[in-house]
């Protein structure tokens, strides 16, 4: 073998938008699309208003305005605006920022002055314009580049503050797309931790007056069984209930402002503290799991010098309050909980009384299942081993892996299309489950009928989600079903499920529906992939009255060839998300119970028959009205 030369022209320094748009991963997370919550133009637009968050934190400005037009979006703060001088540094310098001097920004958001400058060169547009002292100045920058910088500084009559407008690169982003559900979630997060300010998009107002009491008010989807538990101290803030019939725990959890949707040292301690007050109060050794199921809780701290696990902050590392102190995050938690949790259970004693009913029949559930448990984790085990519905990756959500994050499980309906996605997957990051049809309809039953189907207990083994979202094996679960009416129902089947026994796998945004194309067009010269009548058409047109049409009428009609492209880089996912306002009990009773009259005269108003001019075949569509509970795809 040939010895590759190896000099000093190999070496290579790269200029930092260089850097940032070759290695974005290591600023933003993952790119993504837009149709996850944690894809990386969220993460631009969170840094950009993490700005205007410290500002009011330091007691200027008391509202942020953030407006999107098509795909661009301008935020707009009313703090001191930064120094006029000083603007190119701040967003085209790295490691440029106010946030060094600790006393300055005690417990900010933002600490490295990476965040804005990894907005400007993600950006195929970027402007950032500073308004002080009745003057402004304005610079106008692509990828990082100074396209217009009207030097000087111009009279001006507005308040102080920075207005920044940005584009996030297509050639980043790959053809992404703004999904309003996330920013308004970002938002009221926000307004909830910084009770007093408002945020604006769009002409939608946020504000919050109790903090998380009214987190946990707006997102819980059932009425709680007593009323939120909510403790306020210096630099942490506690609410917490358990719901009545949802399984699983559900946790919001921030560090300064950020919602650290991995959790972290704080998370864990909140769960550790209210384990041990608990059966200290009751003076019982309850299981953890008992005090903790149907539980839903937020917790935010506020720490000097936090340390998060990557740029993107989702994970908090930090050990200490305060590094110069030395005061462990776990304990502070911890001894907190114990005084004010107690303190308020001894005042409470109605609350006190529910609680425990609430945990001794978590209690007596466990008891009931251990036996079917122990027979169905045996069946898994052997599952493990000769299971032919399973086909999984090498990489896993649970463990540390640099593609930890594009682990993916496909559920596929039928041998035929889990074939066809097996042969063309990805086998590092992407596993296949085969059902064998349709799944059982879980609507009311207990968890017990998650042990007794085989199938069921497959799919929850394979996901690894007994016991919460902790060893959860695949960041995302696609369901991938024909775009028919039974692999629609195949859909609604597995929605179900989730939403009966797993719903935090839902809320958490770990749950897609697969996009695959309905038609191919293509002439000898020309070939498109078409995912509806609109794309279809349009290739119509360029490929002449002449072209081939070819539609897909399931998963297992498309080659695998053809396959890999549309769940490679090119996948289309839409996420499925809970409107947080309306009850799980009343959305899954509206879909999936037995009230057939009042379903089909909601069908019979929304249906909706289309004659096609191309293909003549109809097609009918429904389209959810006001009057039907929100459980959609996001698209």
């Amino acid at each position: 073998m040939a010895e590759s030369n190896y000099t000093e022209d190999d070496i290579r320094t790269l200029e930092w938008r260089e850097h940032i748009r070759l290695r974005p991963g290591m600023y933003i997370g993952k790119r993504g699309d837009g149709s996850a919550a944690d894809d990386g133009i969220y993460i631009l637009l969170k840094e950009v208003i993490d700005n205007g968050i410290d500002e009011y934190v330091m007691g200027h400005g008391k509202q942020i305005d953030i407006e999107l037009t098509e795909r661009t979006l301008k935020v707009r703060d009313y703090g001191r605006g930064i120094p006029l001088g000083k603007l190119m540094d701040c967003a085209a310098k790295i490691n440029t920022g106010a946030k060094y001097d600790s006393e300055a920004f005690k417990k900010s958001v933002g600490l490295n002055g990476v965040g804005i400058k990894a907005v400007n060169a993600l950006s195929s547009f970027f402007e950032i314009q500073a308004f002080r002292e009745g003057k402004t100045r304005a610079i106008e920058f692509s990828e990082a580049n100074v396209i217009n910088d009207r030097k000087g500084t111009q009279k001006a009559d507005e308040p102080d503050g920075t207005v920044v407008t940005f584009t996030p690169d297509d050639a980043i982003f790959n053809k992404f797309k703004w999904r309003d559900e996330f920013i308004d979630t970002m938002l009221w997060n926000y307004a909830y931790l910084n009770t007093g300010l408002t945020l604006s998009f769009n002409g939608k107002k946020y504000k919050s007056k109790n903090g998380l009491l009214d987190l946990l008010q707006n997102n819980l989807s059932e009425e709680p069984l007593y009323p939120i538990i909510h403790l306020l101290g210096d630099d942490i803030e506690i609410a917490f209930t358990h719901s009545g019939q949802q399984y699983g725990e559900e946790y919001f959890s921030f560090v300064n402002g950020q919602h650290t949707t991995q959790g972290g040292t704080h998370q864990a301690a909140f769960r550790e503290g209210l384990v041990k007050t608990i059966r200290d109060f009751y003076k019982k050794s309850f299981e953890p799991s008992d005090i903790r199921q149907s539980i839903v809780g937020a917790i935010s701290i506020k720490v000097q010098e936090p340390v998060f696990e990557s740029q993107t902050k989702t994970k908090l590392g930090s050990t200490h309050m305060d590094p110069k102190e030395g005061q462990p995050v776990r304990s502070f938690i911890i001894n907190f909980i114990q005084e004010q949790l107690d303190n308020y259970l001894h005042r409470n004693p109605e609350t006190a009384q529910v609680m425990l009913k609430k945990i001794q029949a978590a209690e007596r559930e466990r008891k009931e299942l251990s036996g079917i448990r122990k027979l169905a984790k045996d069946r898994a085990k052997k599952a493990k081993i000769h299971n032919k519905k399973l086909r999984d990756c090498r990489a896993h959500y649970n463990e540390k892996h640099k593609r930890a994050a594009e682990t993916t499980l496909f559920i596929t309906e039928g041998d035929s299309a889990s074939g066809t996605i097996t042969t063309s997957r990805d086998v590092e990051t992407q596993a296949v489950f085969s059902l064998r049809g349709k799944p059982l309809n879980c609507y009311g039953l207990t968890k017990k009928i998650v042990y007794e189907n085989e199938e069921f207990n497959l799919l929850q083994h394979a996901l690894d989600i007994e016991d919460g979202l902790d060893e959860l094996r695949y960041n995302k679960v696609v369901l991938a079903t024909d775009a028919d009416v039974d692999g629609m129902h195949i859909r609604l089947l597995l929605i179900t499920f989730f939403l009966q026994f797993f719903p935090e796998l839902i809320r958490e945004g770990h749950v897609y529906i697969l996009q695959t194309p309905l038609f191919r067009v293509r002439n000898k010269k020309m070939q498109f992939y078409c995912y509806s009548d609109e794309e279809r058409h349009a290739a119509i047109a360029k490929c002449g009255k002449a072209a081939e049409i070819t539609r897909f009428k399931g998963l297992g009609e498309i080659s695998s060839h053809e396959f890999k492209d549309f769940i490679g880089e090119n996948i289309r996912l839409d996420p499925v998300i809970i409107d947080h306002h309306k009850s799980i009990p009343e959305l899954l009773a509206f879909y999936m119970g037995k009230n057939t009259l009042e379903r089909q005269q909601f069908i019979i108003r929304n249906l909706r028959i289309e004659l096609d001019p191309v293909d003549p075949e109809p097609g009918a569509s429904v389209e959810l009205g006001e009057e039907a509970p929100a459980l959609k795809a996001a698209s």
